[in-house]
């Protein structure tokens, strides 16, 4: 489910009183600061806020992505908040695809299932997504292997 942050209405599900909390304190950082600093400020200072109202703030944590067992990449969350909702930060001059995407990204490879995408932009914007965890990993899904022979059936030219 994504929300943008021009549709101020209340979300319902998971998380939703922290959610809506975290909200308001992006916009409480927002007001304050306005836009046009690096994202790491933003980072701080929603840290900061987040923590002055009761919250437990992690920032850029390491979360590894496994393919096959093995870890084949790490990410870094901008901050992990209550052990349950991920806030994927930007300040850029809006929200593309991209951002989007890496933020459901980051929800599959953790056992998190709310994320917020905060763009401190012109125009402070949000994104609600959740993935439950029962969604994560494809259940009786699997694409076979297939072998294509494929022969030219051209004659190589010779070049001298």
């Amino acid at each position: 489910m994504n929300t943008d942050g021009m549709d101020q209405k209340r979300f319902e599900g998971k998380h939703e009183e922290l959610t809506q909390r975290v909200i308001g304190v992006f916009y409480e950082v927002y007001n304050e600061l306005g836009h046009g600093f690096l994202e790491s400020v933003y980072r701080e200072a929603m840290r900061l806020a987040l923590t002055q109202a009761g919250l437990q703030v992690k920032t850029e944590v390491p979360v590894p992505v496994s393919f096959r067992g093995v870890v084949v990449g790490i990410f870094r969350a901008d901050l992990i908040i209550n052990d349950c909702l991920l806030v994927e930060l930007k300040a850029t001059e809006q929200i593309i695809r991209q951002h989007s995407s890496q933020t459901m990204h980051y929800l599959r490879a953790t056992s998190i299932e709310v994320a917020l995408l905060m763009n401190f932009g012109p125009l402070p914007r949000f994104q609600r997504f959740v993935l439950d965890n029962e969604r994560k990993t494809p259940k009786g899904k699997s694409v076979e292997s297939v072998t294509i022979d494929i022969r030219s059936s051209a004659v190589p030219e010779m070049i001298s």
